[in-house]
């Protein structure tokens, strides 16, 4: 055997020679090539799953809201998109806009063809995230018809009660605005007050405050619309 403990060649193991590439490594260009291609087919495939589902999470989102609005309306006969431009409300967005950018409200018709109020969105902050909701108004009565919450995070139990409470739902079907949140049984009886929920007084406020907000803002532009005459 030789001295060295080698394979009897008396050179030693060979090694690779310096500043080569190592056995076996792949060159850098083809490591890239891979992660470029593999990379693009991600992309492809994410395009081609947006392109499938965003049509159908448009269409889920039109019948949710049109669920919505025919809850807080109370079932009317057909209803009206306008559009809020400017200092009016439009049947016809602006020439050159985008309709989907554009704030909307929705007026509802009883089957003879007379309104009976409009549908309004809001969201502000709640206790835990935003509160989406609809509320249906009476413009020429100056009360309110409905309301029903569209999108909310609020604490299980607690919060998620401006969903689930019925009495307090339906506490949004009369009153006259702007509106006053009261404790249960600490009311007077007055038009404009609603009761909130016990341990829930934040959501329940937040759910208000929309409301008033949203009529504060619109709330002149729906008095003084009138169908097929516009504003």
């Amino acid at each position: 055997m030789s001295a060295h403990g080698d394979s009897g060649n008396g050179r030693g193991p060979d090694l690779p020679i310096a500043g080569g590439p190592a056995p076996n490594d792949a060159p850098a260009f083809r490591l890239i090539a891979t992660l470029a291609v593999a990379g693009g087919l991600a992309g492809l495939l994410i395009v081609a799953v947006f392109q499938w589902a965003q049509p159908r999470i448009l269409a889920h989102q039109a019948l949710v809201l049109g669920q919505a609005i025919e809850e807080v309306l109370s079932d009317p006969a057909r209803y009206d998109t306008l559009y809020v431009a400017g200092d009016a409300l439009t049947k016809e967005p602006p020439a050159g806009t985008n309709p989907a950018s554009l704030e909307k409200v929705y007026l509802g018709y009883d089957g003879e063809g007379a309104p009976v109020g409009f549908a309004v969105q809001g969201a502000e902050p709640g206790f835990q995230d935003v509160i989406s909701l609809l509320f249906g108004y009476d413009a020429a009565n100056n009360r309110l018809l409905g309301m029903t919450v569209m999108e909310a995070k609020e604490t299980p139990g607690l919060g998620d009660k401006i969903i689930k409470d019925s009495a307090f739902v339906n506490g949004f079907a009369g009153p006259t605005t702007p509106l006053v949140g009261v404790k249960i049984g600490a009311g007077k009886g007055a038009p404009d007050e609603v009761d909130m929920i016990t341990g829930a007084t934040i959501s329940s406020r937040a759910v208000i405050k929309i409301i008033n907000d949203r009529l504060e803002q619109i709330g002149p532009l729906l008095r003084a619309y009138h169908p097929g005459g516009g504003s």
